[in-house]
């Protein structure tokens, strides 16, 4: 009976074993599930395929592997409806089984994806949303951003602003979190600089009938205009903009999402705008004039800001995996290896804050034709405050 019992004791240790050997087999080979959350449709549908696009180029330029393992992608199309963003995000989670997500564009639906990853403790690559929240209250080990805060963009024009002698300003954009962070950034700027904004205004998202906010916006006559729209959004009111005169008497600025992937649409309305970002189209170096040509030979269009980020999300990605030899059983490993990475990045190098954050040189551009050409470094090596992040 002794024997009997201890052959069976000796069995199940073995199933053990084998059973554990085999988790940890498949942590470190078998494919990489990659669930990319985007818009695929809507305002910001050409936004979405850009970061998916310049993801694929990264993963392509690696033989089509990150961290010697194989790619795998599931795909949701979140609408940029933060109603659903929950349910979009748990098919990925929970039904798809993803050991990556990445996603999104727009900010309120990634508030919802950096929850479920947090309650999930899955790995979040943020590729646009710029959501201040993200890598300030809600900071987690697991969740990196390749891309920007709403802060980061609108502080920099506010300094530019300030430069250029604004003392009034007034604002709009839509009444959501990355329009209010991004016009509050431009107010923090603007007023360290010796300026201030007279009023903000707001209309929701994502109507764009402006024409009553422009008729304010005339009557008050301010210095200049901030405005944060992207996609469908910023062509319609750049267009607006220019077709109700204002732009010969009071200069709009913006972010660069105002102008970035719409520049063809909007035409000679928004020629000679003035716009802050972490991405030029012009930069003249070796690694940008290299991605974007082979990001026009795959896709036969020209790269812009969202495929930059799609890119680097890769690339903070495989730079952790390869740290790990691709075991993402070793979590703490890989989270710190993508913290501590050097984005060598199209934009310029580049390093991620204890926030998972990018701390990157911020850049004045101008609108020539359908470029948005480098002028000069707004603010160099600029890092978001992370308000509220407590790791």
């Amino acid at each position: 009976m002794r024997t009997t019992r201890n052959l069976l004791s000796s069995a199940a240790a073995l199933l053990a074993a084998l059973a554990a050997f085999g988790v940890q087999a498949q942590a470190s080979s078998g494919p990489i599930k990659i669930g990319l959350m985007l818009p695929y449709s809507g305002t910001y549908a050409a936004l979405g395929a850009a970061i998916e696009n310049g993801f694929r180029l990264y993963v392509q330029e690696q033989g089509g592997k990150l961290g010697g393992r194989e790619i795998e992608y599931f795909k949701v199309d979140d609408e940029s409806d933060p109603s659903k963003a929950t349910d979009n995000v748990n098919k990925l989670i929970k039904r798809d089984n993803v050991d990556v997500l990445v996603g999104t564009v727009h900010s309120g639906v990634a508030l919802a994806m950096a929850k479920a990853a947090k309650d999930n403790n899955t790995l979040l690559v943020i590729p646009n949303a710029g959501a201040d929240a993200i890598t300030g209250p809600m900071c987690a080990a697991n969740i990196v951003r390749s891309s920007f805060t709403n802060w980061q963009p609108g502080y920099a024009m506010g300094i530019v602003a300030g430069h250029k002698g604004v003392k009034r300003a007034m604002t709009i954009t839509w009444n959501y979190a990355a329009g209010t962070e991004s016009t509050k950034g431009f107010t923090e700027g603007l007023e360290k600089s010796g300026g201030k904004v007279t009023k903000d205004l707001t209309l929701a998202f994502p109507n764009v009938e402006f024409q009553a906010l422009l008729t304010e916006i005339a009557a008050q006559k301010p210095d200049a205009v901030y405005a944060f729209f992207a996609g469908g959004g910023a062509v319609k009111f750049v267009k607006d903009y220019a077709a109700a005169g204002l732009n010969k008497t009071i200069p709009l600025y913006g972010p660069g999402f105002l102008t970035d992937g719409t520049l063809e649409a909007q035409g000679a309305a928004a020629q000679n705008m003035l716009t802050t970002l972490h991405y030029a189209d012009n930069l003249d170096t070796p690694r940008n004039n290299a991605f974007r040509k082979a990001y026009a030979i795959a896709y036969k269009s020209n790269a812009d800001v969202y495929a930059v980020q799609g890119y680097d999300a890769a690339q903070i990605l495989g730079n952790g995996l390869k740290a790990v030899n691709g075991d993402l059983s070793r979590r703490d490993q890989l989270t710190a290896a993508m913290r501590k990475t050097v984005v060598d990045s199209p934009r310029g190098k580049f390093t991620l804050s204890a926030a998972g954050n990018p701390v990157q040189d911020i850049y004045l551009r101008e609108v020539k034709g359908n470029y948005n050409e480098f002028r000069s470094v707004a603010v160099k090596a600029l890092a978001d405050p992370a308000r509220g992040c407590k790791l």
